[in-house]
């Protein structure tokens, strides 16, 4: 399982900077929308901008003070997974789709204010 741990910036330039600083490392995906810094094999950190996470997680959910983060889990199935957050008192945000950037994911936000996307490379990665 990869994971992504995202983090909503006001500025992404900005916020490049402090990270590649902070961990002596550059960004190994910079792209209008989403910087992502490779924490080892499995573990990645990203960082959204606010106005990027508008978009996707509705200006509505932003202003009302959540989410906090989001955990973006790269997984065989991300439907079920998805559908088991919500068992257990998830919230939905988005429903499984296709994504422009490549992954199909599904979103939601726990009791805490924490978004979860269950995501994977292709459709395909829906087994039930």
């Amino acid at each position: 399982m990869r994971t992504h741990f995202i983090f909503y910036v006001a500025d992404q330039t900005k916020s490049t900077a402090f990270y590649s600083s902070v961990l002596e490392i550059e960004p190994h995906l910079m792209v209008p929308g989403m910087t992502e810094f490779a924490l080892g094999n499995d573990a990645v950190l990203g960082l959204m901008p606010l106005s990027s996470a508008s978009r996707l997680l509705g200006q509505e959910l932003l202003s009302s003070g959540e989410p906090r983060a989001e955990i973006y889990l790269m997984v065989d199935a991300p439907n079920n997974f998805h559908a088991r957050a919500l068992a257990a008192g998830a919230r939905e945000i988005s429903p499984y789709l296709a994504r422009d950037w490549g992954h199909s994911a599904a979103y939601s936000i726990d009791k805490d204010g924490n978004v979860i996307a269950f995501a994977c490379l292709t459709p395909d990665g829906i087994t039930g």
